[in-house]
């Protein structure tokens, strides 16, 4: 990254013009106070002109002396007014913004330009608390901040930021905040700097807010709320996905593309057919490259599981097969990369929000303040049918993906083919998917239907994964030592016996889900 990343943990207080830091020698045992010092700050804030990453508790700032930060929100609780966030840092001059933090806020700029948005010039004194190593255990620093429109002041505040090190005990808030309450300062306000300078505009709603449904609304009601909840977990992951950290990034960014495509083909008596169709081929087409990597991360999990019960011998064995879908799955990654850096993904994503956000395309200009937003209505996409009674539609068109899945049942032979199962797999998922947003409308009796069927898939899930690790085993041993194939040998054992172990068991799943009373309320 060129700087540095790490967990940001602080709480932030609001002081009054005549506040001082209180004496802190003594407020925890063990930690010495290192002299104030006071230095001058001077940030440029950049976003969107209609402010989303502000909108979404995302900040990016160029600071002088100390080069470019992106601030994320880890999704960590906030409670007692702690502010929890990721901060990833990258060295460099203020003339644009570096390509390393630009392509990490793609979700939510996507097509539109970063502009300044605020400058902001801070005074700060700083206090340090350090154990006897001279570890850094916490920085308390007292910010007089002025916010700056051009040359004119427009806004002064002031707070206290009390900022946890690394490894430091949570309950070292606790026991600094309460000295500083004493002194005089007021109550934990987690609202970043930047958030207060901006005013009212930041603290609008984030794109695809989501209102509460009405179970009594309309069928395009509960489309749009299905639709808007993938749309935010496809953009929510996209960050994740790109760092590399957690598998479970790739795998959540690929179930919202499942989800749209499968949401779009089960609702498309109510859509626009090209608005449907363009849609589910471009989200195909970065679902298969989020697939090359989430099914390099299954298999690898896979393998790893078998690998861990062969004998000491063979451990060195495996590694040779692990490093080659170690390979694979690194080149996976490296196509996914480059199919998010393209101009078509941040299309994509446009015309998602554009679609679904219920204030519509908002396009601010950054200045001045408090400038109010056109609203854009982006609904043409819905039928007029879709204004029909939600528990009245609904039930009739999720009645198709289970008439399907019942079909792909059916058509199982009891020795037939993987394939056939693949095809219940991918009939259930569907069908899931569908009675899941239903489910908005219709309350308990779509979930629990859903939920029978989710089983029924995930039975089959384990089924396929071990059908494509045997195989991706039998295609790779070829190419391995004698030591190496021996291994894929072993490992291909354990898989036969997971598939054929599903095999038997998948039908109770059906029968469970098939149950007359659990889909009592499709229409006939």
């Amino acid at each position: 990254m060129g700087g540095g990343s790490q967990v940001e943990r602080e709480v932030k207080l609001g002081v009054w013009p005549g506040f001082r830091l209180p004496h802190l020698d003594g407020v925890v045992e063990g930690l010495d106070v290192v002299p104030a010092t006071e230095r001058e700050l001077e940030a440029t804030y950049h976003d969107t002109p209609d402010l989303r990453l502000a909108r979404s508790g995302v900040t990016l700032r160029h600071r002088s002396g100390e080069g470019w930060t992106l601030k994320l929100p880890t999704g960590e609780g906030q409670g007692d007014g702690v502010l929890s966030r990721r901060e990833l840092t990258v060295d460099g001059d203020d003339q644009a913004v570096p390509s390393e933090l630009a392509d990490l806020v793609v979700a939510w700029v996507r097509t539109s330009a970063m502009v300044p948005v605020a400058r902001l010039q801070t005074r700060r004194r700083s206090v340090a608390l350090v154990d006897a190593t001279g570890v850094v255990a916490a920085e308390i620093v007292d910010d007089e901040v002025s916010v700056l429109h051009g040359q004119h002041l427009a806004l002064r505040f002031r707070e206290v930021e009390v900022e946890l090190g690394a490894g430091a005990d949570p309950e070292l808030f606790e026991v600094v905040v309460s000295r500083l309450r004493e002194a005089g300062a007021g109550p934990g306000d987690p609202t970043p700097k930047v958030m207060r300078a901006l005013g009212p505009r930041a603290s609008r709603p984030p794109e695809l807010a989501e209102p509460a449904v009405d179970r009594n609304g309309s069928a395009a009601d509960v489309i749009r709320s299905g639709l808007r909840a993938s749309v935010r977990r496809l953009l929510a992951h996209d960050v994740g996905v790109r760092l590399g950290e957690d598998p479970e990034a790739v795998h959540q960014a690929r179930v919202a593309t499942r989800r749209l495509r499968s949401d779009l083909r089960t609702y498309a008596p109510l859509l626009d057919d090209d608005w449907a169709e363009e849609l589910r081929a471009e989200l195909k087409w970065i679902a298969d490259g989020l697939g090359g990597v989430r099914d390099a991360d299954v298999l690898l999990e896979s393998l790893q599981g078998g690998v861990s019960g062969l004998d000491r011998q063979d451990a060195g064995a495996a590694e040779e097969l692990l490093d080659r879908l170690r390979a694979e799955r690194s080149a996976a990654r490296q196509r996914l990369l480059e199919m998010l850096g393209e101009p078509r993904y941040a299309l994509l994503l446009d015309r998602l929000v554009d679609s679904l956000d219920p204030h519509g395309p908002e396009h601010l200009p950054a200045v001045p303040l408090g400038a109010p937003a056109p609203v854009v209505s982006g609904d043409g996409w819905l039928l007029p049918e879709a204004e029909g009674p939600a528990q009245e539609v609904l039930p009739r068109l999720v009645r198709r993906p289970w008439k399907r899945l019942r079909q792909a049942v059916e058509a199982v032979e009891p020795d037939g083919p993987d394939e056939e199962l693949h095809q219940v797999r991918i009939r259930a998922k569907r069908c899931r998917y569908a009675a899941e947003v239903a489910s908005l409308a219709l309350d308990k009796p779509a979930k629990g239907f859903a939920s029978a069927v989710a089983e029924l898939q995930e039975v089959l899930g384990a089924h396929q994964d071990a059908v494509v690790a045997e195989s991706w085993l039998r295609s790779a041993a070829p190419e391995l030592s004698p030591g190496g194939a021996l291994v894929a040998g072993q490992l291909v054992a354990g898989q036969r016996e997971i598939a054929g172990r599903t095999r038997r068991s998948w039908g109770e799943a059906w029968e469970r889900a098939s149950r007359r009373k659990l889909r009592a309320w499709l229409t006939d």
